[in-house]
């Protein structure tokens, strides 16, 4: 369906990222606000439009075959706007540990991100900020949110159930008495969450010493038994999910070179 630039509003938010020599690059996101699904952009090919969405629309009354594309459609955009933002932080925290002397703002950036994944150093930071296959993530997500179904998800835009732990954070409550799940403004807020609680927490380090030398998605997958209460379970689960709906497919995609500026 053709859609009407008067019923759809789209915004770019500009990301900007240094590159090597100091020159700032710019990756220029779009921002949907949906009506209906019909405004979900397919995926065409390995070259991704950065779309962020919101205002997600209930998905329950198409087909489980369409509820699955758009799912995708919406949360690998913002999976790969998460990555690139990521890996040009490490770009810059390489780029420091290389600089005979730091600015003010270098030493901030660097305390900053040591903190927030519990690093011990530069080269451990480093590790901990790599990141993983796109079918690993896309699973999870699916799994977490049950295909984009659950409340957190619609309200929140919360894809993998992260508890809210402060009350002056964004949050919603669970249902439960002091249960409270965190909201973020777009997806790729939770996804950029997700890859912190993995590269801090203690039960992924093994996990974490696997990324490391591998990004083969069956080797990485048995060490996210700690993911869920349900150990294996979790873990065949994943298995299947990628399998059947050919998640790996998705892993060599990447962002549109066309919205860097």
């Amino acid at each position: 369906m053709k859609i009407q630039r008067s019923i759809l509003q789209i915004l770019f938010l500009p990301l900007t990222v240094f590159a090597c020599h100091k020159k700032q690059v710019i990756l220029k996101p779009e921002l949907i606000i949906l009506q209906n699904s019909d405004q979900i952009i397919p995926l065409q090919d390995s070259m991704v439009r950065p779309i962020l969405y919101r205002n997600i629309t209930e998905l329950s009354h198409l087909s489980v075959k369409e509820v699955k594309q758009k799912f995708i459609a919406i949360v690998l955009p913002a999976v790969l706007i998460a990555k690139h933002t990521i890996a040009e932080e490490r770009k810059q925290i390489r780029r420091l540990s290389k600089k005979e002397s730091w600015s003010a703002a270098d030493s901030s950036f660097y305390k900053d991100r040591k903190q927030l994944y519990k690093a011990g150093g530069v080269d451990d930071l480093l590790n901990r900020m790599i990141t993983h296959p796109n079918s690993i993530i896309l699973a999870q997500a699916a799994v977490e949110s049950g295909w984009g179904s659950s409340r957190f998800f619609k309200e929140g835009r919360n894809l993998f159930g992260v508890w809210a732990y402060r009350s002056d954070e964004p949050r919603i409550a669970a249902g439960e008495a002091d249960v409270y799940l965190r909201s973020y403004d777009d997806i790729s807020q939770s996804i950029t969450d997700y890859f912190i609680t993995i590269g801090r927490a203690r039960p992924y380090r093994q996990f974490r010493k696997a990324r490391v030398q591998s990004q083969n998605v069956n080797e990485l997958l048995p060490h996210l038994k700690y993911y869920s209460e349900r150990g294996k379970a979790y873990i065949n689960q994943l298995k299947t999910i990628i399998r059947q709906n050919n998640l790996t497919q998705y892993d060599g995609y990447i962002i549109d070179k066309r919205y860097f500026f």
